[in-house]
């Protein structure tokens, strides 16, 4: 079970702690926290690749087109469908990654009831603390706010499609 630690200590300190204690838990619990790191890693590279194949499309209409009403409507038609489809595969994706990352963070914290201390399940709480007078009072989800880019995106080539389409 999960200690609390009423003493400043240095990481290197509680890890050398947790790793004389529990060392199999220890292990397991490193190999766990590096994997949702790398998966964050691969989250901002595919964000990356979305939010730069998202703008691509967004200035080939600008820059082919001098006006957007001089832009035949198959050619508008297409370009709509592939940001929308762009910014469905991209929530879609960034929605995974979510479910992925509350799975893996959900075992990070069962396997920190075997350590001496709780560094991500004391983070949450202190997250989820209600922060008083502030604008804002709570900890915002980062995966519900990045899911707005791609929402709006496909609104945006929506709004592009119905500006040309009724001109």
């Amino acid at each position: 079970m999960a200690h609390e630690t009423s003493f400043p200590c240095s990481v290197e300190v509680h890890n050398a702690v947790m790793e004389a204690d529990h060392p199999e838990a220890f292990e397991l619990y490193k190999l766990a926290v590096e994997m949702a790191d790398r998966m964050s890693a691969r989250r901002g590279s595919a964000n990356a690749f979305f939010l730069t194949a998202e703008t691509t499309l967004v200035t080939a209409q600008g820059v082919a087109f001098a006006s957007l009403r001089d832009m035949p409507w198959p050619i508008v038609i297409a370009l709509t469908l592939a940001g929308v489809g762009l910014s469905l595969a991209w929530w879609l994706q960034l929605r995974s990654y979510g479910e992925l990352a509350r799975a893996k963070f959900t075992v990070i914290m069962k396997l920190e009831e075997a350590l001496p201390t709780s560094i991500y399940g004391d983070e949450w709480a202190v997250l989820k603390q209600d922060r008083g007078g502030s604008w804002r009072r709570r900890h915002s989800d980062l995966g519900a706010i990045e899911r707005l880019v791609p929402l709006m995106f496909a609104l945006l080539f929506c709004a592009l499609a119905i500006g040309v389409l009724s001109a």
